[in-house]
């Protein structure tokens, strides 16, 4: 058996509260690990300033992704802050076919529905240095109003309060060294033991005798 007999490539979840630079360490981490591919997600939300359809988000009415979510299309799925978000199963499964490991960029309440589905998916959560330096952040970007930003935060401390059940924390503090954190999560994990186990029966199936000793 060689490594092209798995069946599929590995699965990774990154989440973080808004505002945290989950996006712009995701983009710095495909660059540094080509195998990994990026499932962009549905929203029914509208599109944002410089957003592109296709490539931040798959913008999709509500009546369509409610049929989505009832024909099983989303592998996973959730409402924030009356929007629709959703992971499409078939795209997820096409990049595996592809010989790609996926990354989905998605919140806690996908994640938990993820991690349920996948047991065996790398979850990592971003946290901010502190909430006073993520609220300055968001401040910062100009998107929103500051009662929104007020709302974001509360929300930041839930979602943080859920981090016990990701495998990995990186704190965004410092950019590059997060990045290079990141990139070794990505590299360790298909090394872990569940991932390996058929090389250790591919050894265990050698025929001892039919193996050359010299002197």
């Amino acid at each position: 058996m060689s490594s092209s007999a798995r069946t599929a490539g590995d699965l990774f979840v990154i989440a973080a509260a808004s505002g945290t630079g989950k996006t712009s360490l995701i983009a710095a981490l495909l660059e540094r690990c080509p195998r990994l591919a990026l499932s962009v997600s549905d929203t029914t939300r509208p599109a944002r300033r410089g957003e592109i359809d296709g490539q931040h988000y798959h913008f999709v009415d509500v009546d369509a992704f409610r049929k989505g979510i009832e024909a099983s299309r989303y592998l996973e799925h959730a409402e924030v802050f009356g929007n629709y978000y959703g992971t499409s199963r078939e795209r997820v499964e096409a990049l595996w076919r592809e010989g790609r490991d996926v990354l989905l960029e998605i919140d806690v309440q996908g994640a938990a529905q993820v991690r349920q589905a996948h047991p065996d998916a790398g979850m990592v959560f971003i946290l901010p240095p502190s909430l006073s330096t993520l609220g300055e952040r968001l401040h910062g970007r100009g998107l929103d109003e500051p009662e929104v930003i007020r709302r974001r935060l509360d929300e930041a401390r839930r979602e943080i309060g859920a981090c016990g059940d990701f495998d990995w924390l990186v704190v965004n503090d410092d950019f590059d060294r997060a990045v290079s954190e990141l990139a070794a999560i990505v590299t360790a994990w298909p090394l872990r033991r569940a991932r390996q186990s058929w090389r250790v029966r591919q050894l265990l199936d050698e025929d001892a005798n039919a193996i050359t000793i010299r002197d």
